[in-house]
């Protein structure tokens, strides 16, 4: 079934009656409808889920870092509030479960907004009508298909004229394995291993409570998971943490403390170092997941690469971060790192390899473009395998595109981002001091033996 308004084609790119399709309905792919109704363009937004922000409710219990003023963007507050809907207070710190209640199912509803979202509706592929990513001429012309299943399982073809992909990267979280690969066993033992954010004093309780659990990362959603099972063991006491990151010695992953701009992420930092300190947590360092066996006890045995043996464990925890996945977007010319999956000019400007301090450069929709005309990533997943993305970012990045998308490019161009700072710098020479002192505990040696340290190397900041 194709869907196009009135059987009608478009005359030119930016005239073209046709819908602006926006996949994936989070805060920044509803972000990206509303800008697209500002400007005069009709949004056809797919979220696979069955209501706004399904993603985000799957860690509903997390309280983000950034408080509201930092998670709302401009236009949305606008609208919402010609709407009578009274804005949350702006130092507050939302949790996932108050972002979607106070903000995402709000937009939803909004009277502009409402008809143009198909929630239910899983989008396959996309590509332009007819072709393949192989011809050349005159495709900038051909509107895009897009290709979609219902709960249903009816296939819909739908034409477009451009596609904004805010699809996230939440589905596809990175492997426990070292090298970017499930370690030997991962697939095996699927069902004793989550991946991401469970709610360890919540829903997932029963899961973890007075379990060994290993948790491998060192981000901040790691620190989430790490401080969440120490709250859960204050009243189940046999609960036992064993943390394992693969950088060699911790550097200044525990971030900015009191410098940090945004004070729950420094706060965060330093309580998860104080349970490190304080042994409250079992910390081994340098430890590259490269298989996971079960003993003849049912229980678990974790080796890394250099034969170091974690284990008995019950259950593990990989919050080692996630990476897009560019798959309905194979009929389509994309144009990505091939360090970060990242569009290509935005690549070297949040490469954590490159860059740990500072702000985030502000970027538009050049920066974003692909050698595809019209089809731009944006949100989490047009930042690949980097860390580091914060709402406003993505805010700014639909503004732009939405304005290049209605021929408006001086406002495209016309780029003002500030975001918070870490407030931690390479150069910082107490974690230098701190950590070549040995001030944490390091790896374990095969089996329960005494700690062994790690050889020292320069903190990198914001690893």
């Amino acid at each position: 079934m194709i869907s196009q308004p009135n059987g009608s084609q478009p005359a030119s790119r930016t005239s073209s009656p046709l819908p602006v399709a926006v996949i994936g309905g989070g805060p920044v792919g509803l972000a990206a409808a509303a800008h697209l109704v500002e400007a005069g363009l009709r949004p056809l937004l797919f979220e696979a889920g069955d209501r706004p922000g399904n993603a985000v409710r799957e860690w509903a219990h997390v309280r983000l870092f950034s408080p509201w003023r930092y998670v709302v963007d401009p236009l949305v507050s606008r609208l919402l509030m010609a709407e009578g809907w009274t804005p949350p207070n702006p130092d507050a710190l939302p949790t996932g479960g108050e972002l979607v209640r106070d903000l995402l199912e709000p937009i939803a509803t909004l009277p502009s907004l409402r008809p143009h979202l198909q929630f239910g509706t899983r989008v396959e592929a996309i590509s332009r009508r007819g072709i393949d990513k192989v011809r050349n001429d005159g495709r900038e012309a051909i509107p895009f298909e897009v290709r979609t299943c219902e709960g249903t399982g009816a296939t819909k073809r739908h034409l477009v004229r451009a596609v904004i992909d805010a699809s996230g990267t939440w589905q596809t979280p990175n492997p426990a394995g070292v090298a970017g690969l499930p370690a030997d066993g991962e697939r095996a033992h699927r069902d004793r291993i989550t991946y991401g954010l469970p709610d360890c004093t919540g829903t997932a309780r029963g899961r973890y409570a007075g379990r060994t659990v290993l948790v491998v990362g060192s981000g901040h959603s790691a620190f989430q998971v790490v401080g969440d099972l120490s709250k859960l063991r204050t009243t189940e006491p046999a609960t036992r943490i064993v943390w394992a990151i693969r950088r060699r010695e911790p550097g200044t992953m525990f971030g900015g403390g009191t410098r940090d701009a945004l004070p729950a992420r420094g706060r965060l930092g330093m309580r998860l170092r104080a349970l490190v300190e304080e042994g409250a947590v079992d910390f081994v360092t340098g430890f590259r997941v490269h298989r996971i066996r079960e003993s003849g006890d049912g229980r678990l045995r974790v080796t890394d690469l250099e034969g170091r043996v974690l284990g008995p464990i019950d259950e593990i925890v990989a919050a080692t971060g996630f990476r897009p996945d560019h798959s309905i977007l194979r009929e389509l010319r994309v144009e990505v790192d091939p360090v970060l999956e990242a569009p290509v000019r935005l690549a070297p400007m949040i490469d954590p390899n490159l860059h740990s301090c500072g702000t985030v450069p502000p970027h538009n929709f050049e920066v974003l473009a692909h050698p595809e005309p019209d089809l731009y990533v944006v949100g989490m997943k047009s930042y690949g395998r980097a860390p580091t993305f914060l709402l406003m970012t993505g805010y700014e990045q639909v503004r732009s595109v939405v304005q290049a998308l209605a021929g408006n490019l001086d406002a495209a161009r016309r780029v003002a981002l500030t975001l918070p700072e870490t407030g931690v710098c390479s150069t910082d020479a107490s974690h230098a001091e701190a950590f070549s002192r040995g001030g944490l505990p390091v790896a374990p040696a095969r089996g329960t033996g005494s700690p062994t340290p790690a050889p020292p190397s320069p903190p990198a900041c914001c690893g």
